[in-house]
């Protein structure tokens, strides 16, 4: 079989125009993706140049010439999914640690105009033991101001030679986030008052929300799609059809990246918060209640249990009845995020077992369900009867003991496993429900203190302890 290379595979070479800050495969299937769908649908023309992150690592990227199968898998209107996609868009990779002059030639560049990064959540960081003459810094903002600031001297200080950039890491706000950090080295590395102007005026840092499940290489299948492509391929990505792609910048940003024109799920908004708010609601707050109610009902995975007649009817009484009513957005849009999810957890191709969503399951709670319980008392005057009975199940959960024939293992803050175990001991549900919404250590205030909840939380726990699961489902449906 030939190698993946430009050689044996005939495509386009675009014109280097963004910066791509990271290698792996959540950017490969979905930043990289998007450009390849806009270079292919409204004539984007742009080439993607990738540094490395790290100091070791492979070079398949260079050995391929940037080109990588993506294997879409999934539910499109309920309709299932499976093709092969070959991504050309990646032009070269450049590995600052070992070709750092390399690196700030990209700044040279008259046509360079985004960067893109993924880092991970960590990777936003400001380390004051950065030095500007470091080859590179360490921290990806410390590498990122290096550029920034040869771009600067290079090109004079020209207005038009700003870069947009758009961060992709988790964290809310990543945008300002970013800035700061920039800023700080600025001042650190006293960088002057001219660069610091024209990085506020000619440069743009967008906060963004991207969502995506990539479950990365596909070692199940490989052999197929390979056998399909006829070519080696090393860097083949799995990812789901879903994607999203929030970008909270003007419109000026969103003539210079027309992904919203190429029939992609790209949003660009004035603020991408009521967003962040509607996939923490509407994916997370559904995924944390029926990961321990479905697990008790003797169900693993999360296709299993919204499939289930009785428990998948659950997860839309969350979901549409309860979480959906507590968000400020449209409601035709709302359905349409929450219809999308409810594919996405139907997906044939993903095996997402509920004990993986369990982890830390009360931090998960609070940030996640625990809101949409006080708006919808506000709002309604009850409690949401799903979200109450999926704090019941978790800490039904935390009980441990055996599901059937297997071990029931919580993994949580020692703390809180400790607190929980002692708990049970007491074989008082009344004790049970009562202290766990008075320890401050988990939810920093006292959730007895919301009217009605302990005696429902007492009411479903005793339920599960003397019906089950699946029957106490079935009573508040």
């Amino acid at each position: 079989m030939k190698k993946l290379n430009r050689l044996n595979v005939q495509t386009k070479l675009y014109p280097e125009k963004i910066i791509q800050f990271g290698d792996g495969n959540f950017l490969r299937a979905f930043v990289d993706w998007i450009v390849w769908n806009m270079n292919d649908k409204v004539g984007f023309n742009s080439g993607i140049v990738v540094v490395k992150p790290r100091e070791k690592g492979s070079d398949v990227i260079n050995e391929q010439d940037g080109l990588f199968h993506l294997n879409l898998q999934g539910l499109d209107k309920g309709q299932q999914v499976d093709r092969i996609e070959l991504i050309d868009v990646i032009t070269r990779a450049v590995n600052p640690y070992h070709q750092f002059a390399d690196y700030l030639k990209l700044a040279e560049n008259p046509d360079m105009r985004f960067v893109v990064s993924n880092t991970t959540e960590a990777g936003i960081v400001f380390d004051s033991t950065c030095k500007l003459d470091d080859q590179p810094a360490s921290s990806y903002p410390g590498k990122l101001t290096q550029l920034l600031y040869h771009r600067f001297k290079t090109f004079n200080g020209a207005a038009d030679k700003g870069l947009i950039i758009f961060p992709c890491e988790l964290i809310f706000h990543n945008g300002p986030e970013l800035k700061k950090c920039i800023e700080q080295y600025i001042t650190l590395w006293a960088l002057g008052d001219a660069f610091k102007a024209w990085f506020e005026t000619a440069c743009g840092v967008y906060s963004t929300l991207v969502d995506r499940i990539v479950p990365g290489f596909p070692k199940d299948t490989i052999h197929d799609i390979l056998e399909k492509v006829q070519v080696e391929d090393k860097l083949v990505v799995k990812s789901e059809i879903y994607h999203i792609w929030v970008i909270e910048a003007p419109e000026s940003v969103a003539k210079e990246f027309p992904a919203d024109k190429a029939g992609l799920n790209v949003l660009f908004v004035p603020s991408e918060e009521p967003y962040h708010d509607r996939k923490v609601t509407l994916l997370n707050g559904p995924h944390t209640v029926l990961a321990p109610v479905g697990y008790l009902s003797g169900l693993d995975t999360v296709k299993e249990i919204v499939e289930h007649d009785v428990l998948g009817a659950y997860v839309k009484k969350a979901m549409f009845e309860e979480l959906l009513s507590t968000l400020d957005l449209p409601k035709a849009e709302l359905e349409q995020f929450g219809n999308d999810v409810m594919d996405r957890f139907k997906n044939p191709y993903v095996k997402h077992f509920v004990t993986s969503i369990m982890l830390n399951s009360f931090p998960k709670f609070k940030a996640r369900d625990l809101p949409g319980i006080k708006i919808y008392l506000e709002r309604k005057g009850e409690l949401p009867a799903a979200l109450v009975l999926g704090l019941a199940g978790i800490i039904a959960y935390y009980k441990g003991g055996k599901r059937g024939e297997v071990l029931i293992s919580p993994n949580d803050d020692p703390a809180t496993l400790a607190l929980l175990t002692k708990l049970w001991s007491t074989e008082s549900i009344e004790t049970i429900a009562v202290q766990v919404l008075s320890s401050e250590f988990i939810w920093g205030e006292n959730l007895n203190l919301i009217p009605g909840l302990t005696l429902q939380l007492i009411s479903y726990l005793t339920s599960i302890q003397e019906k089950g699961m699946l029957e106490t489902v079935k009573s508040i449906l």
